[in-house]
C-alpha cells in the first residue's frame, strides 16, 4: 500500500518530520515563508513549495500525488496566532486578521483534492471558533468520519506543558487518535531531554553546535536570574530587583516537563524560560529539543555558523508542530489503515463466491 501526504503550512517541517518518523511518505510541504525552505528540505525527504494557500488552484495538489498512490493524506496546521491565548492582544491587528480565514482555505483544498485522510493540528481555543465549525461541516459534507480532541502533550511524549487540538478524518471508516503513551508518573522531563547538552553562558554559542546559542542578558537581568529558583517566581528576588507589575521571570525545573515553548523562549522574562541551573535563558537547541526536534536538526545553513538572527529561528521553532505529535498522528493513521485492511480482508473471506 503506497501512502503519500502533503503538508500545508509546513514551516520548518515539524509535522512532516514526525509523520515521516512514523513511516509515512510526505511528498511536499507548502509555506509562504522562504526562510523555512532550508530547514524543511535539508532535514526531510520532501519538496518545499513557496506559495500562499490562497493561490493554490483546484488541481495543483492532486497533481502532486503519484499515479500509484493508494492513500492520499492532506495535513496541516493553519497558523494559530489568531486563536492563541498568547496573542489575544494582537487579535485585531492586520497581520492576524489576514490569517483568520486560512482554515477556510484548508477546507477548500479538501474539497478539491478529496484526500482519503485529513489531519489538522491547532491550539485548543480553535474549537470555540466559527471557522472550526465550518471546517467540521466541510468534512461532514464530504463524507468524512471525524475524531478530534484536545491533548496534553506530555501524555504523548512531548516534554512541555502544551495542550493542542488534534483532528483526524477519514473517508475509509472510523478513525481514532491512539491512546496516551505516558502519565504523570513517567512524563518526559527537562533532564531527560536537554540534561546532556554542554554548559553555556549567556550570550555564548557552542563551538560544535551553532544552534546551541543563548541570548545575552543585561546586568540587571543577570542579578534577577541568579536569585531565581527552579519553579519559583519574582517573589524570590531582593526588593530592588522587583518590577512594578510583577513578572513572568523564573527558572524551569529539571524533573518536570517545560512550560509551553513559545516563540519567545530565548528570553528569561517571557514565560519562565530560565535554565534550571545555568544563569541564562534556554538556548535555541534546547527549545528545539523540547519541541522534540532531533538533536541534529538544522534550522540554518552550516556556513552561517552563529551568524543568524536568534528571533527568526526562535519564531520557527516556537511555531512548529512538535514532531512527536506528528509521529502520533502518523501512527494513528497507520493503525487506522491496518484496521481497515483487516476489516476488508474479513469481509472478503465472508463474501459468497460468484458462480
Amino acid at each position: 500500500m503506497k501512502i503519500n501526504a502533503v503538508d500545508l503550512f509546513c514551516g520548518v517541517g515539524g509535522l512532516t518530520c514526525g509523520v515521516q518518523q512514523a513511516g509515512i511518505n510526505v511528498i511536499a510541504g507548502y509555506d509562504i515563508d522562504p526562510r523555512s525552505q532550508f530547514a524543511y528540505e535539508f532535514n526531510n525527504n520532501a519538496r518545499f513549495i513557496l506559495k500562499d494557500i490562497k493561490k493554490i488552484d483546484s488541481k495543483e495538489i492532486t497533481n502532486l500525488f503519484p499515479d500509484d498512490t493508494d492513500i492520499k493524506i492532506l495535513m496541516g496546521c493553519a497558523p494559530c496566532q489568531p486563536f492563541s491565548t498568547y496573542s489575544h492582544k494582537y487579535k485585531n491587528n492586520e497581520n492576524t486578521l489576514q490569517k483568520m480565514d486560512l482554515l477556510d482555505y484548508f477546507g477548500k483544498q479538501i474539497e478539491y483534492v478529496q484526500p482519503d485522510i485529513v489531519s489538522m493540528e491547532n491550539v485548543p481555543q480553535m474549537v470555540n471558533e466559527k471557522v472550526f465549525d465550518k471546517f467540521i461541516q466541510i468534512l461532514n459534507d464530504n463524507n468524512y468520519l471525524i475524531d478530534y480532541k484536545v491533548v496534553f502533550a506530555p501524555d504523548y511524549g512531548v516534554p512541555q506543558k502544551r495542550k493542542r487540538l488534534l483532528l483526524l478524518a477519514s473517508k475509509l471508516g472510523e478513525i481514532k487518535l491512539i491512546p496516551a503513551q505516558f502519565n504523570k508518573d513517567n512524563y518526559p522531563t527537562l533532564r531527560d531531554t536537554i540534561g546532556n547538552l554542554p554548559k553555556l553562558k549567556a550570550g555564548d554559542t557552542d563551538l560544535n553546535d551553532p544552534l546551541h546559542r543563548s541570548r545575552n542578558i543585561s546586568e540587571l537581568n543577570m542579578k534577577r536570574i541568579k536569585q531565581s529558583k527552579p519553579g519559583g517566581t519574582w517573589r524570590d528576588w531582593d526588593e530592588e530587583l522587583l518590577l512594578e507589575a510583577g513578572s513572568v521571570y523564573g527558572r524551569l525545573e529539571w524533573d518536570k516537563p517545560a512550560n509551553t515553548i513559545t516563540t519567545q523562549f530565548p528570553g528569561i522574562g517571557n514565560g519562565r524560560f530560565g535554565h534550571p541551573d545555568q544563569d541564562r535563558a534556554l538556548s535555541l537547541r534546547e527549545g528545539a529539543m523540547l519541541q522534540t526536534f532531533p538533536r541534529d536538526y538544522l534550522f540554518t545553513q552550516p556556513e552561517l555558523g552563529g551568524n543568524y538572527p536568534i528571533a527568526q529561528v526562535a519564531l520557527q521553532i516556537g511555531n512548529a508542530v512538535p514532531p512527536k505529535l506528528g509521529e502520533v498522528i502518523g501512527n494513528s493513521i497507520l493503525k487506522h489503515l491496518e484496521k481497515i485492511k483487516w476489516v476488508l480482508k474479513k469481509l472478503t473471506c465472508k463474501l459468497p463466491m460468484v458462480q
